[in-house]
């Protein structure tokens, strides 16, 4: 396919609105982890206000769970806030595979792209190219749009509701949030080349908790780190 077809170009709606569409279906699934996120995020004492701004502000589904998870854990909200990039490392692989994207745009788009960067709608891009559908930056940016707004949306209302259940210890949603992180993992699945980088990561993570004197913080950090470090050797390799 042409590489000229990429290029920088004024608003495309049909591509935008060919992105918002597409998306819909991994929305519905956004959805149903936002309202984990949502309800567990309330026992932290997060409202619904905060945790709708959270996620637009963050927009890393991965990241924001971990935090959360060590906040609950009580390692400090630094630590919460290290672990939780560290885990989202991998995006910065992700946006820098869209040079051709963002080349030459002006910078308030260049940051919008980098912002609505997930999995989902980076990887739903290049499968509509492998069809040869044209895919550029606004159907990356519908398609973030329609996530970044179910992600809010959802997030939210889990937040509010969790406000009418008496306690989610005890009503057994505390593994609602363990069952969303690994939904959210499996959705990271992309087939035998995932497997190397996500061994890596899970044996220095694993190694870094059990035999270091560390909070296990520590070793999420460098597991993320060691499994991003690996998979852009694998690319460039």
């Amino acid at each position: 396919m042409p590489d000229d077809m990429y290029k920088p170009a004024a608003f495309s709606p049909g591509e935008f609105r060919r992105g918002l569409g597409d998306i819909t279906p991994l929305s519905l699934g956004v959805a149903v982890y936002g309202l984990a996120f949502g309800l567990l995020a309330a026992g932290q004492g997060m409202g619904p206000m905060t945790t709708g701004l959270m996620g637009a502000l963050v927009f890393a589904g991965s990241s924001q769970i971990v935090a959360v998870e060590r906040l609950a854990a009580d390692a400090g909200a630094m630590l919460a806030v290290v672990a939780g990039l560290a885990l989202n490392l991998r995006i910065l692989l992700m946006t820098a595979s869209l040079r051709g994207e963002l080349s030459g745009r002006p910078l308030w788009q260049v940051l919008l792209g980098v912002h609505l960067t997930s999995d989902e709608n980076w990887v739903l891009m290049h499968a509509t190219r492998n069809k040869g559908q044209p895919a550029g930056y606004w159907y990356l940016v519908g398609g973030g749009i329609s996530l970044i707004v179910v992600w809010v949306v959802s997030t939210a209302l889990g937040a509010a509701f969790a406000r009418s259940l008496p306690d989610l210890a005890a009503s057994g949603m505390g593994f609602a949030f363990t069952a969303a992180f690994i939904l959210l993992l499996t959705s990271l699945w992309k087939g035998r080349q995932s497997l190397p980088p996500w061994v890596v990561s899970a044996v220095i993570a694993a190694g870094c908790a059990w035999l270091l004197p560390l909070d296990p913080s520590w070793g999420l950090i460098a597991g993320a780190v060691a499994g991003a470090g690996f998979a852009g050797m694998q690319r460039h390799g």
